[in-house]
């Protein structure tokens, strides 16, 4: 059987729910497995005026759908003449009418709900399974994991989706108890997640839904496996360190990482650290002198584990950390979400994770921030430092993001004697490969004898070096200091 042009009716209180029904929606459109079958989701704030009452419209387009998607938060909303307000009335419809049902209750504090809304929640309980969710990864997740299944079941899957689909010849005792211990241990500190220490692990990957029929999924595997590779053999990490600026061997430093996902993310990231500038600056009076690295490392670690979380397990390629003399570029196989651009990714933008489960326990251990926005944090981390923006692109198959390395940053610029016209040659030289006395003149608007002492002077204080000889030379950024 296959399924396609499946609507689906999101339904919840609008005011309380604004932009998470307008994320939901967006997941549920740009989700690469998800897309394939829906048609329409529903979002009543989203259909044009019309000469019909409110109550008609919503009614209808609930008849209309195949599934109802209720999300139960703490307000129970406008009520009508009957006290019902149209949560209950919409869902005591697609009840009578044997739709599909998918209940989502918002929180765990039901001591704040309304008591509407409460009784609305019990009353559901007794009806059907409800999933609770506390933010917009957890919805997406689980919504993600029921609509996978409602296609399953219906047969519409031939290709399940990679992080959903169960990992063949696997089972729990090719998981790692310590691995699952650790986890549960960060998730409990980081992100007060409910399940003891103790949790077994089968409770455990039940809760997060990551058991299919008693098998570990891909996710299961990738994140707790003992050996991981031996049932997926390209997802790993690697890591090269290149001379210069050119993709080339011989490589100053090439290693491979494997085992889980949570290795992986911290021994790239560790990679990368070891092989960039520490600037360390004066003590002020204390034991121990401050260090910045040239990049900074809550960016270098944003992207590593984006790569890791969002890429194409399908895909024969691997993650790959590039470091180059001016930048590190992290590639990522595959490509953005439908409905995600470039540009997008530079402001706010709902989270379309490619593989939600993954990226849901990745959230919990808090190697993933706030849904949708790793990228704008690396933005502003890279500007806070002093550095251009990372670039974002598509190339040959893999989404890249390019950080450039900034080694002469703003703090180390304030421990040496320069004047605004050597400032203004930094900022230059931040933008180009390289820069001439005649460049240096023309900038500043100074004559030839005095580029070339503020030239000498920047040489001498080890922030440039020149390059040629005579008319030919130039000078570059002196990236040993």
């Amino acid at each position: 059987m296959v399924l396609s042009g499946l609507k689906i009716f999101v339904s919840s209180v609008q005011k309380e729910f604004k932009q998470v029904r307008l994320d939901l929606k967006a997941f549920l459109t740009g989700d690469p497995v998800l897309r394939r079958f829906i048609s329409e989701v529903f979002l009543f704030e989203q259909i044009p005026a019309q000469d019909r009452s409110s109550d008609e419209v919503y009614l209808k387009e609930v008849e209309r759908c195949d599934i109802y998607l209720g999300i139960f938060g703490y307000d129970y909303g406008f009520e009508d003449q009957d006290g019902v307000s149209p949560t209950e009335r919409e869902f005591d419809h697609a009840t009578l009418l044997g739709k599909t049902r998918l209940i989502y209750v918002w929180g765990s504090d039901d001591g704040n709900r309304s008591t509407k809304m409460n009784a609305l929640v019990q009353r559901v309980g007794t009806e059907l399974v409800r999933r609770r969710v506390e933010n917009i990864s957890a919805l997406t997740t689980e919504v993600y994991t029921s609509l996978v299944d409602y296609l399953d079941r219906e047969g519409a899957l031939r290709i399940p989706p990679f992080d959903a689909a169960i990992c063949n010849g696997s089972s729990t005792d090719n998981l790692s108890r310590e691995r699952i211990d650790w986890f549960l241990d960060k998730a409990q500190r980081e992100r007060g997640f409910p399940l003891k220490s103790s949790t077994s692990t089968k409770a455990l990957l039940v809760h997060l839904n990551l058991l299919n029929n008693s098998i570990p999924t891909n996710s299961a595997v990738l994140l707790f496996g003992k050996d991981p590779q031996r049932f997926h053999v390209t997802a790993i990490t690697k890591c090269v360190h290149c001379h210069g600026t050119v993709y080339q061997r011989p490589f100053a430093s090439l290693q491979t990482y494997g085992h889980d996902l949570f290795d992986q993310a911290d021994q790239a990231l560790d990679f990368v650290l070891s092989k960039i500038q520490r600037i360390v600056g004066l003590r002020d009076g204390g034991l121990t002198a401050p260090s910045d690295y040239e990049l900074p490392p809550e960016a270098i670690s944003e992207a590593i584990v984006n790569a890791v979380a969002h890429r194409d397990y399908y895909s024969n390629a691997s993650v790959e950390i590039r470091l180059f003399s001016d930048r590190l570029e992290i590639w990522n196989p595959g490509r953005l979400p439908i409905g995600l651009t470039l540009e997008s990714l530079r402001d706010d933008h709902p989270s379309v994770p490619n593989n939600p489960m993954l990226a849901e326990s990745l959230y919990l251990a808090r190697y993933i921030e706030k849904a949708g926005s790793g990228t704008q944090a690396m933005i502003e981390r890279c500007l806070k430092a002093g550095l251009p923006e990372p670039l974002f692109e598509q190339r040959q198959g893999s989404f890249v993001v390019t950080l450039w390395r900034g080694w002469l940053s703003d703090r180390l610029i304030n421990r040496f004697k320069l004047n605004e016209r050597q400032m203004k040659a930094i900022d230059f030289l931040r933008s180009h490969e390289r820069i001439t006395n005649t460049q240096y003149q023309e900038i500043t608007g100074t004559k030839r004898k005095t580029a070339s002492r503020d030239l000498e002077d920047m040489v001498t204080q080890g922030i440039f070096k020149r390059v040629g000889e005579k008319r030919g030379s130039y000078y570059v950024f002196n990236r040993s200091i």
